[in-house]
């Protein structure tokens, strides 16, 4: 009797091990099916002025991303990072990155500028052309 006692409990114990390693295995698969998938995506030339290029969960982990094209003297509007880093990839133009409380960063094509996190700014175009610009925010927590 006492044999039979133990065998069941190590028969429940090995039941719930196999239960929990199924789970898991489904739980993963379900997860890689909605994992974010390589791709490439093309920069419209003809923007007026902001095109999506990624747009955060599912496409991605974390990543927002857009295309934006601000005209002579114009700016995208003081904003904060917030809990996220930024990047600008300066395609073509000149302009600035106007941190509060901080330096004014000088944006011209080819260039990249990066703004941690909890940082106000404003980007204002400064040339006689217009800024063309891809941000990609990521949360930086």
């Amino acid at each position: 009797m006492r044999r039979s006692k133990e065998f069941s409990t190590i028969l429940g114990t090995l039941i719930v091990a196999c239960m929990l390693g199924l789970t898991a295995v489904v739980l993963s698969e379900g997860l890689a099916k909605n994992a974010p998938k390589a791709k490439v995506v093309t920069l419209t030339p003809n923007v007026k002025d902001y095109m999506r290029v990624l747009g955060g969960p599912p496409e991605t982990v974390t990543m927002h991303s857009g295309l934006v094209v601000l005209e002579p003297g114009k700016s995208v509007g003081k904003h904060n990072t917030k809990n996220y880093e930024e990047v600008l990839v300066v395609l073509e133009g000149a302009g600035e990155m106007m941190i509060t409380g901080g330096p004014a960063l000088e944006l011209k094509g080819r260039s990249i500028a990066y703004c941690p996190p909890r940082t106000e700014h404003d980007v204002i175009c400064t040339g006689s052309a217009r800024l063309k610009y891809v941000y990609i925010v990521a949360n930086a927590e």
